[in-house]
């Protein structure tokens, strides 16, 4: 949601202007979020989660899943097929895991899917957004703003302080141009709750698999094909 509202009202954009004592505000137009439908692909804890706050921002949701989520439909989430929540989607936010399914998710071929002038969010895996696509949509429209906390290749950027190098990834280096782009570094993870959550978790499985022979949170198949 922070990458949400940072895009929509240019927050990126206006704080750099204002350390340069530009205080103008053309270009910096934005749109309410009451009323918008905002389409949420992956709604299991991180989209549910999602989807509370974007009901609190009075959106209308739709949802795309292998299977509904209760909590989601009890905030009147609609859930529908692909096609569908790619036509009518103001903000279209990809929570989803990566399987066969969801690779590349947004492609040349799915572009033409899309609502026009769209907001695309991927916080998911950086290989459900074909990169090249992206650009492609940026450049005649079709994606009016787009919010990445990951990316395909990221493996060679991120985590890394490349300030004095050469950035030798064209991609991401067209991407950066676009002013309509917000990239983050693979941190909406990054808080210190989420942290200690995940430090807690990996001690409860060691502990677990030393007393038992069994961790406390297997990864199953299912899951890693998406469906857990």
């Amino acid at each position: 949601m922070a990458i949400i509202l940072s895009l929509n009202r240019k927050i990126h954009r206006a704080y750099n202007r204002v350390r340069e004592g530009n205080f103008a505000l053309d270009g910096l137009l934005g749109f309410d979020l009451n009323g918008k439908t905002m389409g949420i692909i992956g709604t299991g804890k991180i989209g549910a989660m999602l989807a509370r706050i974007a009901a609190g921002f009075c959106c209308r949701l739709l949802g795309h899943d292998l299977k509904p989520n209760p909590d989601c439909e009890a905030l009147g989430m609609t859930y529908v097929y692909r096609e569908e929540i790619f036509r009518q989607s103001d903000i279209l936010s990809l929570n989803c895991p990566l399987t066969p399914d969801t690779h590349h998710l947004i492609r040349k071929d799915t572009l033409p899917l899309l609502k026009p002038g769209v907001m695309l969010i991927n916080t998911s895996r950086g290989a459900v957004i074909d990169a090249y696509a992206a650009i492609a949509g940026l450049k005649d429209g079709t994606i009016g703003s787009l919010g990445l906390d990951v990316y395909e290749e990221e493996a060679d950027l991120f985590f890394e302080d490349l300030s004095n190098t050469v950035l030798r990834d064209d991609v991401f280096a067209r991407l950066l141009t676009f002013p309509n782009v917000l990239i983050t570094g693979h941190q909406a993870f990054f808080t210190q709750e989420a942290l200690d959550a995940i430090a807690d978790t990996t001690i409860a499985n060691i502990e677990a698999f030393r007393d038992t022979g069994q961790p406390l949170h297997a990864v199953t198949v299912a899951f890693l094909e998406g469906r857990g």
